[in-house]
């Protein structure tokens, strides 16, 4: 374990934990004597924690798949283009087709070129082609002139101008080149570049697959919705919400369901997200109780690379790699979890899914009132953004408190004030990391 030597490692191999064979697997296998309580861990701060994630997350294994499917996927190689595009000199305009060299003179009009096909015919000498925009240029032919920019005299035309040679036509390969590459590793696929796959006639293109995240609510208080609440329960939101998350941010989430605090049950849940999923989310469980079982497992099944952190919501937010699959245990405070969230499980989500080099989307804001907080913890508030004068101000959505997520539901962004910030002025400049990446060209009209 990164932090506690001598515990124990999970493998592949360990029947006693295996995922692979949960039916030959130990029971009861964490012992009161070995309870881990956040303080078993050093503080770290944010940054430290984005580098581990970065470190001990990687992309998964990418496949193959029809490019009808990819949208949304990150390639996972090169797209180069076999055919030129277009294959043949086409048409820019609704025109003639005919010789620049014949200047001004009348032309014999002598067929038409549409669209969908390719005509033999050779435009010679005193003739013109009508051609449809698209079209490819009949043989012969080196300009087209605008329908609207001739003159009509029976079957003949004249240009109302002198026409140049490539006058409204496109060469061949004059959008896309045979053999350039179109489109680069690591590049998601929009609606554009699905539509170059298609023209370079890509059927299959390698991408990473989304990733399967299964979420876990814990708790002996929590009740499904829809249940009758007994004294000193509560309805689990924590899944849902991240359930939603997972999906809004192109993961497959996976409903991993609620388990008391109970450790077979926890174990059992788990095995089951480690063996059906590539990433697990757990909520509860992580702080400082007798019965907070989730960093005891993790600690025995895996290796815990941070288990604290100097951040406010969501101090004891824990991550951790079992057989190489991160899991992060995030606390049972609906903010804190979906906060948690946000700063940790969203980068580790895309770079599972291929997306290396993504950021959180951050752009800067001038507080619109003063702001008093405790200090000692970098700490994100829940924020609305307006845009006034061609600066955007930053209003808290009402009370901070960690369990209430309402607090989320009006919010834009989340601002970061620093660990020795205890009395902030209005209009202190500080960094906002947007929680709608959209919100972005709404706000600053586009500009980052």
């Amino acid at each position: 374990n990164a932090f506690l030597p001598g515990a124990r490692r999970w493998e592949p191999h360990d029947r006693a934990l295996s995922v692979n064979q949960p039916s030959n697997r130990r029971r009861h296998v964490i012992q009161s004597t070995q309870h881990i309580t956040p303080l078993a861990f050093p503080f770290i701060e944010i940054e430290e924690a984005w580098a581990l994630i970065r470190a001990y997350v990687s992309p998964l294994m990418p496949t193959t798949i029809p490019f009808q499917e990819s949208l949304g996927h990150v390639l996972a190689e090169d797209v180069r283009a076999e055919e030129p595009l277009p294959p043949f000199r086409a048409a820019v305009v609704d025109g003639y087709a005919l010789r620049a060299e014949d200047r001004d003179a009348w032309r014999e009009v002598v067929g038409e070129q549409r669209v969908g096909r390719a005509t033999e015919a050779e435009v010679g000498p005193g003739e013109a082609m009508w051609v449809a925009t698209g079209a490819p240029v009949p043989p012969g032919a080196d300009a087209v002139v605008e329908v609207e920019r001739t003159e009509e005299q029976g079957t003949r035309i004249r240009p109302l101008y002198t026409p140049t040679p490539g006058l409204n036509i496109r060469p061949v390969g004059y959008d896309i080149a045979a053999g350039e590459q179109v489109l680069h590793k690591g590049q998601r696929i929009d609606p554009a570049a699905l539509g170059i796959l298609a023209s370079v006639n890509a059927l299959h293109v390698r991408v990473y697959p989304r990733p399967r995240v299964g979420v876990l609510s814990t708790g002996d208080e929590v009740v499904e919705p829809g249940h009758p609440l007994r004294p000193g329960q509560i309805r689990d939101s924590n899944r849902y919400t991240l359930l939603a998350a997972v999906q809004t941010a192109g993961g497959i989430p996976v409903d991993l369901g609620t388990r008391p605090d109970e450790v077979e049950a926890l174990e059992d849940a788990l095995e089951q997200g480690l063996r059906e999923t590539d990433m697990v989310i757990t909520c509860g469980g992580v702080s400082m109780g007798n019965r907070d079982y989730m960093k005891d497992i993790l600690a025995q099944w895996g290796t815990i690379h941070f288990g604290r952190l100097r951040v406010k919501p969501g101090k004891p937010a824990t991550f951790a790699t079992v057989a190489g699959k991160p899991v992060f245990a995030l606390p049972g405070n609906p903010v804190s979890a979906l906060v948690a969230f946000y700063l940790y499980v969203l980068p580790a989500l895309h770079i599972l899914a291929g997306d290396t080099t993504w950021v959180h989307p951050q752009v800067r804001v001038k507080l619109a009132h003063p702001i008093h907080r405790e200090p000692g913890r970098v700490e994100f508030q829940r924020a609305r953004l307006r845009r006034e004068g061609g600066v955007l101000w930053a209003e808290v959505t009402g009370k901070q408190a960690s369990s209430r997520l309402l607090s989320m539901v009006s919010a834009d962004a989340l601002i970061r004030l620093e660990a020795d910030w205890e009395e902030i002025p209005a209009g202190t400049e500080v960094p906002a990391i947007l929680l709608n990446p959209e919100r972005i060209f709404q706000l600053t009209g586009g500009l980052p």
